[in-house]
């Protein structure tokens, strides 16, 4: 039997958290992407998603400030305590998101639509300067489109029950995506496929979207028809279940706090990890020597792994010392107990990985990292390498300003590069695989001799002199592992590989040849070059490792 939620939505709150009204045009950018604005940059144009430079030029006047989920998560804090009153058993999804089980509230305040009244009323009363969206439906993926909706018709959305797959059916695909439970890919792959509506795909056979999809579209298709098996728990789990730490003392900084809950992350996902099980909901009790509490459900559909769990207790325990003194629940107290509880999870299914690669976290980090580091400098002081084609290994890439660069689309660029058309097809008159590993900005000059210790010069029809045997470093040997001026041996050569391009441009015209060499090091081994011959002049343009 599918649960009947409440689910309450703050729109824009990361907007809200950084104290802008709706009168004043302002956005919150993460890796140079639009994640909130105001209702004042809204009508100006500006749209979720947008580029950083795109909502600037929409709204030359809009504040941009950089997304900080602590602080989304501190300023949240108030209406979390006031809706707690209404049900003390409630799922914090993220900072302007919260989900509860409609029962018992709907009980005792005399249905559904009493509830989400209440609640609306109660979220104005927290000093909330935009109105909370409240909708109640079978299932929290119903309840929260719902929600999303209460926000447009400015009056609670209640969807009687059994009713959420009438409710849905006519829905765009795209609701997936913004709840956060298909991936972009996935919505996409759905669109192409002519599966426009949650109808569209609730009309299909179970197993032929397993198929087909995976359990990334299994999980879809019981959304899309308003299945929602994931039961919110009402009983306190199993004491093995949990994992706590009392300090010999209390506590009182909150970074050593930090770090405990990390210990107990990690041992807790990797414990879950041996039965291939994910923690989906995760209550976090902070209790002082006071005995003072601070108790949160925590829920991702997706699955909290160490890094998310210690990123929610941080958001926890920031918003708890930060309550205003003389607050009921104000700290007074080192933490004494910290405790982490898995309340529900599920099998973890993984995810597919595309077959020729895709974005990792360790992207999505580098991503919000270049942003990061662009607010603090500017725009022109952060550089990125893109695409850009050439013979030479120096030409394929080139550097731009990050702000230029699409970070949520693995660098592509705003003149058209895209990196990822590079290995399509190779550049005509590039050098043949494989390519070097250390690329030098500035050649470093070295002498190729044959046997007889002449240099050895190449034609300008690509004919080589004389076999090279001898190699002559001139400078740079730090780079090269020995002293410059000492002639080592070539044990093995490729080549010569000419160009003659850019003729017609005086200044642009080159004309080289190519080698690949393979010589010996100062430590008695064999390292790879690039060694390019130019007016019967020597350079070192690159290394193999």
């Amino acid at each position: 039997m599918v649960t009947r939620m409440v689910t309450v939505w703050l729109p824009d709150w990361p907007v809200v958290a950084a104290g802008y009204n709706g009168n004043l045009p302002a956005a919150v950018v993460s890796a140079n992407r639009v994640v909130a604005r105001s209702a004042a940059a809204a009508a100006a144009g500006v749209m979720i998603g947008q580029r950083r430079r795109q909502a600037q030029r929409r709204c030359p006047e809009i504040e941009l400030v950089d997304h900080d989920p602590a602080r989304d998560a501190r300023e949240f804090e108030p209406v979390v305590r006031a809706v707690a009153e209404v049900s003390p058993r409630l799922d914090v999804i993220e900072p302007g998101w919260v989900s509860l089980a409609a029962r018992g509230p709907a009980k005792y305040f005399g249905g559904d639509v009493a509830v989400a009244e209440h609640l609306q009323h109660i979220v104005a009363e927290a000093g909330v300067v935009v109105r909370a969206g409240v909708g109640v439906a079978d299932g929290r993926f119903s309840s929260s489109v719902a929600a999303r909706l209460s926000v447009r018709h400015d009056s609670p959305v209640v969807v009687e029950s059994q009713q959420s797959p009438s409710f849905c059916a006519p829905l765009p695909i795209g609701w997936l995506q913004t709840l956060g439970e298909s991936d972009p890919e996935m919505i996409d792959l759905f669109t192409r496929l002519g599966l426009r509506r949650l109808g569209d795909l609730a009309s299909l056979d179970p197993a032929d979207v397993l198929g087909r999809f995976g359990h990334p579209g299994l999980h879809a298709h019981r959304l899309a028809t308003g299945i929602d098996i994931r039961l919110p728990s009402t009983t306190d789990p199993a004491p093995e279940r949990r994992l706590g730490h009392t300090p010999e003392d209390p506590v009182a900084q909150a970074s050593a706090v930090v770090f405990v809950a990390k210990q107990l992350a990690d041992e807790l996902g990797q414990s879950l990890a041996a039965t291939g099980r994910v923690c989906t909901r995760l209550v976090v009790e902070l209790e002082t020597e006071h005995g003072e509490r601070s108790e949160r459900s925590w829920y991702r559909s997706t699955g909290l792994n160490a890094s998310a769990m210690v990123e929610r207790v941080r958001w926890q325990l920031d918003a708890w010392v930060n309550l205003p003194r003389g607050s009921e629940h104000e700290i007074t107290g080192g933490v004494a107990l910290i405790r982490l509880t898995p309340d529900e999870v599920c099998a973890d299914v993984g995810s597919q990985l595309g077959l020729w690669g895709g974005q990792s976290e360790a992207d999505r980090q580098a991503a919000r990292t270049i942003a990061r580091l662009t607010s603090i400098t500017s725009d022109e002081a952060v550089t990125v390498p893109v695409w850009n084609g050439g013979r030479l290994p120096a030409d394929r890439y080139r550097w731009v300003s990050a702000s230029n660069v699409d970070l949520d689309e693995r660098a592509r660029s705003v003149s058209g590069a895209d990196p990822r058309s590079a290995p399509t097809e190779p550049w005509p008159g590039a050098m043949p695989a494989p390519s070097p590993s250390t690329v030098f900005a500035d050649p470093y000059p070295a002498e190729v001799l044959d046997d007889a210790g002449q240099l050895v010069w190449v034609s300008g029809r690509g004919v080589v002199s004389a076999s090279p045997a001898q190699f002559r470093l001139m400078s740079g040997g730090e780079a090269s592992g020995w002293r410059p001026g000492r002639t080592r041996h070539i044990a093995a050569w490729a080549g010569p590989w000419p160009i003659d391009e850019r003729w017609w441009e005086p200044e642009g015209h080159q004309r080289l040849a190519r080698f690949q060499m393979i010589i010996e090091d100062a430590a008695g081994g064999q390292r790879g070059y690039l060694i390019v011959a130019e007016h019967r002049r020597w350079w070192v343009a690159a290394l193999y490792d």
